[in-house]
């Protein structure tokens, strides 16, 4: 067995921003208490919450830096193509030109482990939806290098509408996955997450069905 040191890291992000208001607990607390239910399980070997995206990279890029990385998770807000912390968007745009979170996340980037043995997961509302999701997906995953994953409908204690694609892959999901309202062109509403909704799993589970 490899000595810690050099065992791959598994790390969460988290948005802790989403506090709620007077005796009304927000989705921050909810995130927090999964990101101790998954250490607790041996799921990950650190977490953070983070109130931007420059946060966030920042963190992932200098977390024990000497180590590579095998899996990221993100809990936290997300629109079709734009997961957000506090209103900050990680999109497309970002990742097509020279910008600095997209120099932040190639110094992300460059700690992972690559194509199917790494892994960046999006446990968003649907930001893997519509045109937007899937393009986004797709540049994500060619810019971090490894396997991207996010769902395309709005998540909760169910999470459904999971999908993966790797580094110079085409996603195949429908861009109709989990709308309500609108086109893949101008989307409007997401249903909700459930039980037999496609590819479905609950917030309990800690790694992606094989074929998502």
């Amino acid at each position: 067995m490899a000595p810690e040191s050099e065992r791959p890291l598994r790390l969460m992000i988290y948005d802790r921003t989403c506090r709620g208001r007077r005796f009304l607990p927000g989705l921050s607390h909810a995130w927090a208490s999964g990101a101790v239910l998954y250490r607790a399980l041996g799921r990950l070997d650190a977490t953070r919450g983070v109130e931007s995206w420059d946060e966030a990279l920042a963190w992932l890029a200098d977390y024990e830096p000497e180590r590579r990385i095998a899996e990221i998770q993100y809990w936290g807000h997300g629109r079709w193509g734009s997961p957000r912390v506090s209103g900050q968007i990680l999109e497309t745009e970002m990742l097509l030109r020279a910008h600095p979170r997209r120099a932040a996340l190639e110094r992300v980037a460059s700690r992972m482990l690559e194509d199917d043995r790494g892994l960046f997961w999006f446990r968003t509302c649907e930001t893997f939806g519509a045109h937007a999701g899937l393009e986004f997906a797709r540049v994500f995953a060619d810019t971090i290098r490894c396997r991207a994953a996010g769902h395309t409908y709005i998540i909760g204690h169910w999470q459904s509408g999971l999908h993966s694609v790797l580094p110079g892959r085409t996603p195949d999901w429908s861009p109709d996955e989990g709308l309500l309202e609108g086109t893949p062109d101008d989307p409007k509403r997401a249903a909700w997450s459930k039980a037999r909704a496609p590819n479905t799993i609950s917030f309990l589970h800690g790694r992606i069905p094989e074929g998502y």
